[in-house]
Parts: C-alpha cells; sequence; structure tokens
C-alpha cells in the first residue's frame, strides 16, 4: 500500500523519531482533532491545484489547523520520499 512504503521509508530514514501508527474510525477532521491532544505533532496532506499559487486546503487540513491541539505540518501533494524517487 502507498501509506504503508511512505511509512516504512520515513521510519528508515529518520530512525530516531518514534512512529505510533492507529486505525481509528470516524469523521477525519474530528477524530484528528480529538486524537492531537495526546501527540507531539499532527501531520496532514493538501492539494496543489493548476491555476492556483500555493496550497488548496481541504476541510479536513483547515479544521485541524484551527483547533488541533498540538502544532500541525502541513504537506504539499507530491512532496516526500516518493516524489523524489525514494524508496
Amino acid at each position: 500500500m502507498l501509506l504503508d512504503k511512505a511509512v516504512e521509508a520515513a521510519v528508515r530514514a529518520y530512525p530516531e523519531v518514534r512512529l505510533r501508527r492507529t486505525t481509528v474510525e470516524g469523521p477525519a477532521h474530528k477524530t484528528l482533532v480529538e486524537r492531537s491532544a495526546a501527540v507531539d505533532l499532527l501531520v496532514v496532506g493538501a492539494r496543489r491545484r493548476e491555476g492556483h499559487i500555493g496550497m488548496e486546503l481541504g476541510r479536513v487540513a483547515h479544521r485541524a489547523l484551527h483547533h488541533a491541539a498540538c502544532p500541525v505540518a502541513v504537506v504539499p501533494q507530491g512532496h516526500g520520499a516518493s516524489a523524489r524517487g525514494e524508496r
């Protein structure tokens, strides 16, 4: 799976960073904001659209930025190990 590959690459590249993966059911924006109280950093994605300058935040990323209890990192689409051709 795409997410599994990205997580594996991140763990290999940054072994000193503790990563905890959890599967939780519910509306994404509500679940992420609730869970943000128990983490050090919340990472969400954002799309890039042709004709737009910068990023376009979806509802989930927007709510996380404004309501999370921890810092939020917004990663634009097309960034990261898979975009650089790393494995």
